[in-house]
């Protein structure tokens, strides 16, 4: 079977279970339908033998299997998956996420940016209404106030009067599309330093506070987001602790325990663990945009003094000496509202993220849990390294591994952990527990990837058959499919193609294939002093070169002096020296231009007052 075809078949397979899903009345992704697909093939309990032909009742078999975990109710295990999906689906790097706000912000502006581009105006009322797009797309851009409000209107049209009166507007419609653009951006970063300006200066000679001319959507959302992910994630950890407590209880037939469902108690807390280390991600990427904000206070703050500093108490400023104050400041100002947007889409995925974690807390009330514990002591991961930092591993009893130590080692808290830090002997001896590795006591280095224990004895059983240990993770992960990306073990499956046909000596589970379209370029000639002037590729020109050289031998020459006879004969030429001459040019001379003096008035900030624009520049023959 040919892989294209192969395929086609994945993909009807997966559209005929999202779709029987829907009749079903479950709406379900394709990304969620795949990643059940492969969970369903790779778990032996299923019985899916990769080695033989799959039939039709195969397929339909799979099929089956897939709508019944798809449509579990009340299942953390699925749960667990479908926050994996919506994660990997809504979350990427702080860089790509800035990326995406600006992507938006000029997707918002463009239809209004081509309108006034692209605009011909006949009349005085086309003009006018003209100068007021201009004002509505100044104010879209700053963000400063809405477009329907009357009082950011009319500061951002005395702003733009000030720095591009109406008088103007017909220089700009004979410009360039592409210097309209530009000259709009400058225009609202103008307007957004001014309006900056005026409202640090509204107050005369108080000292504002910084933290009113920050974007008001970013005091509000700082402190919340982070104080609610703090929050989440201590009651996350809870569980999660209150859950390793009760798995490592000791199961007495004649007690209580008898009565739980062990089986749902470890997908509760694969679900809880995962939910705890996406808030994790989440709270560092909203730390790092509080320094960033900490940093833009601190510019902003210096911005304004500097800018006040430069006006003081004049009447007037020059327009070079105060126009790159103003869209700096505008810089500032653009950098907040980034970081205010970026809280915003963190503070909307941690959100979000609650509906996940929702069986389990049905299931296993906090109420039960704490029936189900006690006397049992509920140790936190912080205490449970501090018990083992004791316990190190000395590398030097162990001369045929490789342990690297936090003293020998540099950005020994950055290293990239397996199984995302967690234990992977207590993973497989205690039949699936989850628990934190501490690095303190050593870190096990096998065929490049490094592997961290929850105490020295577990490191050292790990590294004397680490190979077995490692296919045992991967059986513990064919059985519960969230331990895949919870685990971080990707590259340890490979992708699943179910095929309704195989091939023979094809197998179930193939490796996937990485194409992609590419070319390269060669200089002819690297080194331009190499290069062979009477150099020729193509054959066919050098054969009729040498055809036409031939044909000249046969030839008889008339007046014209060839290689062959040009010493047949004297030659005598006569010439006559140049005759002196002379000519006259233009002398030197040179021309002065006046020096543009324009001063601006009324930059202080009054309440009722506008802005001045004085053109004070002399002629050269004053």
């Amino acid at each position: 079977m040919s892989r294209a075809h192969a395929e086609s078949v994945i993909k009807n397979i997966i559209s005929e279970i999202g779709q029987e899903c829907a009749v079903r009345g479950q709406v379900v992704s394709e990304t969620l339908v795949a990643f059940m697909v492969k969970a369903v093939v790779l778990d032996p309990r299923n019985g899916f033998n990769v080695d033989r032909l799959l039939t039709k009742q195969d397929v339909q078999k799979l099929v089956e299997l897939c709508l019944e975990k798809l449509m579990e109710k009340c299942s953390p295990s699925l749960d667990t998956i479908k926050m994996q999906v919506y994660f990997d689906m809504n979350y990427t790097s702080r860089r790509e996420f800035l990326e995406e706000i600006h992507r938006a912000v000029e997707s918002r502006l463009s239809p209004l940016s081509r309108e006034i581009t692209d605009s011909r105006v006949k009349t005085r009322g086309e003009l006018d209404a003209l100068y007021l797009k201009i004002i509505t797309f100044v104010q879209l851009s700053t963000s400063m106030g809405s477009p329907k409000d009357d009082k950011a209107v009319q500061q951002a049209t005395a702003a733009l009067q000030s720095v591009f009166p109406l008088m103007e507007l017909g220089a700009f419609m004979v410009l360039l599309k592409r210097d309209k653009e530009q000259q709009l951006k400058e225009l609202a970063m103008l307007v957004t330093g001014i309006r900056l300006f005026n409202k640090a200066s509204k107050k005369g000679g108080e000292e504002t506070d910084i933290h009113e001319l920050m974007p008001a959507i970013l005091n509000e959302a700082l402190p919340v987001t982070i104080k609610s992910m703090e929050h989440e994630l201590s009651v996350s950890q809870t569980l999660a602790w209150k859950y390793t407590a009760v798995l490592e209880k000791p199961t007495d037939p004649d007690s209580r325990q008898r009565d739980v469902p062990v089986f749902l108690l470890k997908p509760a807390l694969y679900n809880i663990r995962q939910h705890e280390g996406f808030l994790k991600m989440l709270l560092a990427d909203a730390c790092v945009c509080a320094k960033h904000v900490e940093s833009l206070q601190t510019e902003l703050s210096s911005q304004l003094k500097l800018l006040k500093e430069t006006v003081q108490s004049k009447t007037a400023v020059p327009t070079a000496r105060v126009f790159p104050l103003f869209k700096s400041l505008s810089k500032v100002w653009s950098g907040l509202k980034d970081e205010a947007e970026l809280l915003n889409i963190l503070n909307n995925i941690r959100h979000n993220l609650q509906p996940f974690i929702a069986s389990q807390a049905k299931i296993f009330s906090e109420a039960y849990l704490d029936d189900l514990l006690e006397a049992s002591e509920v140790k936190t991961d912080e205490q449970r390294m501090t018990e083992s930092s004791d316990e190190r591993i000395v590398p030097a009893e162990m001369k045929t591994q490789e342990w690297l130590l936090p003293e020998t080692t540099d950005n020994f808290n950055e290293l990239p952990l397996q199984y995302n830090g967690f234990c992977g002997y207590t993973l497989v001896k205690d039949d699936g527990l989850l628990l934190p590795g501490n690095p303190l006591i050593g870190v096990f280095k096998h065929k490049e990837k490094l592997y961290v224990f929850r105490s020295k004895e577990a490191a050292l059983k790990f590294a004397s058959s680490p190979g077995v240990f490692i296919a045992e993770v991967a059986e513990k992960a064919k059985r519960y499919p969230e331990l895949i990306q919870l685990l971080k073990l990707h590259q340890q499956f490979s992708c699943v193609t179910p095929y309704e046909e195989m091939q023979p000596g094809e197998r179930l589970l193939v490796k996937p294939i990485t194409k992609c379209e590419s070319g390269t370029q060669t200089d002819i000639h690297p080194v331009e002093t190499n290069i062979v002037k009477s150099y020729e590729w193509n054959e066919w020109e050098l054969r009729r070169k040498a055809i036409k050289l031939a044909d000249l031998l046969t030839k008889v020459t008339h007046s014209v002096q060839t290689d062959l006879s040009h010493m047949r004969r004297e030659n005598v030429t006569q010439t006559w020296l140049p005759k002196n001459a002379a000519s006259q040019s233009k002398r030197d001379s040179e021309s002065n231009v006046p020096k543009p003096q324009i001063y601006l008035a009324g930059l202080r900030g009054q309440r009722d007052g506008n802005m001045v624009k004085t053109n004070l520049t002399r002629s050269v023959d004053e």
